[in-house]
């Protein structure tokens, strides 16, 4: 794989105003660093115990974010550093967010997951579990957190109407969303949605930024 030809040839596609996050789950430093002299800087990882490493052998200017589920023992590692975390589906992950963040004097953005799969193992609010988090006053006593959009994975399928159909809800209601009187922690500006699988769907359903690996590095070494 090419991959300084994958990122130049998937960036110059991209609409305007839709961001490419390479996911580097289990490529190791020296393709990170070939994705990197390509001239690009915003990279995704699934694990906190892989993007430690990474963020500390590669340079300085990278925009990491943290895209895999994350666990509430993990956050204190990555809040000084990341730039957006992708994977918040509880309130309870979002509030040690906002404490760890609150150590470090820094307030960190975050998206909101939702569960718009037919798979169980998927995570991510429910639409109703979201509109009752919106309405929790807690929300608002999050001084160190910032939440700047919404996340979703499509079901792994191959009916692409279902995936389309899967994103295409999950625009709509950050549509919605974004119509409402929102908690003042809330200021929806991203939309997360398109894997190398189905990113050409999540962009001609209003995804503003995908997270591609595959399709840039090739299949990954099974780990």
């Amino acid at each position: 794989m090419n991959i300084r030809n994958n990122i130049t040839n998937l960036r110059q596609n991209l609409p305007d105003g839709c961001t490419l996050v390479v996911v580097t789950k289990t490529q190791p430093v020296q393709k990170i660093e070939e994705a990197y002299a390509a001239g690009h800087r915003i990279f995704g990882e699934n694990k906190v115990q892989e993007l430690l490493p990474k963020s500390e052998a590669l340079p300085r200017d990278i925009q990491w974010h943290l895209i895999g589920h994350l666990q509430s023992n993990k956050v204190k590692y990555i809040v000084p550093f990341v730039h957006l975390i992708h994977s918040v589906d509880s309130l309870k992950l979002l509030e040690e967010i906002n404490k760890q963040s609150a150590k470090v004097n820094r307030v960190t953005s975050c998206l909101l997951q939702l569960h718009i799969a037919k798979e169980e193992t998927k995570f991510g609010f429910s639409e109703k579990e979201l509109m009752d988090l919106l309405s929790n006053p807690i929300l608002n006593t999050l001084a160190n957190v910032r939440v700047v959009g919404l996340m979703g994975m499509a079901s792994f399928t191959h009916n692409t109407e279902q995936v389309r159909n899967e994103f295409r809800g999950l625009k709509n209601l950050f549509d919605r969303l974004k119509s409402m009187a929102l908690p003042k922690v809330m200021e929806l500006t991203t939309l997360s949605m398109g894997m190398s699988g189905d990113y050409r769907i999540a962009i001609e359903e209003g995804s503003t930024m995908i997270r591609v690996g595959t399709a840039i590095f090739g299949a990954r070494e099974q780990v």
